[in-house]
């Protein structure tokens, strides 16, 4: 988990590159925090969007079974750590009526999109927060008096 969270970061560090480039090549140096965020989400979107396909393959062809492998798991994890029988029982249950739902298409996208979007949110955010530049006066009127 560590590592797929890392490699979100990693990979919306894009963001600041995106936002950066608009504002230094695109808009004079200057960008509003509102329009950092429009851009840092836009990017975000299709990140994701891209992200969810690729799972929505990888899942439906080369792992069909993911699901139980992770249920499994859970259920180790738990017996691991001293869980009660009742406790496990009703984990499996969970597991069960999750696994169905995750083998419909539109709540397998709608569940990889929430895995994937916040991570984009928070890198939008600190992104705009960071790379906001008002118009500077005294930089106006130095280029105005140069040209």
């Amino acid at each position: 988990m560590l590592l797929g969270y890392s490699s979100m970061v990693i990979a919306f560090s894009m963001i600041f590159v995106g936002v950066k480039n608009y504002r230094d090549k695109h808009n004079d140096g200057t960008i509003s925090f509102g329009r950092a965020l429009k851009i840092g989400l836009l990017i975000t979107l299709v990140a994701s969007t891209m992200y969810v396909i690729v799972w929505q393959i990888d899942y439906y062809f080369f792992i069909p079974d993911f699901y139980e492998k992770y249920s499994a798991h859970i259920i180790r994890e738990m017996k691991a750590s001293g869980a009660t029988q009742a406790q496990i029982q009703q984990q499996m249950i969970a597991n069960k009526s999750n696994g169905e739902m995750y083998r419909n298409p539109l709540f397998n996208a709608m569940f990889t999109y929430f895995e994937i979007i916040p991570v984009g949110l928070i890198m939008s955010l600190l992104a705009a927060v960071i790379l906001k530049r008002k118009s500077n006066p005294d930089n106006m009127i130095a280029t105005a008096s140069v040209g």
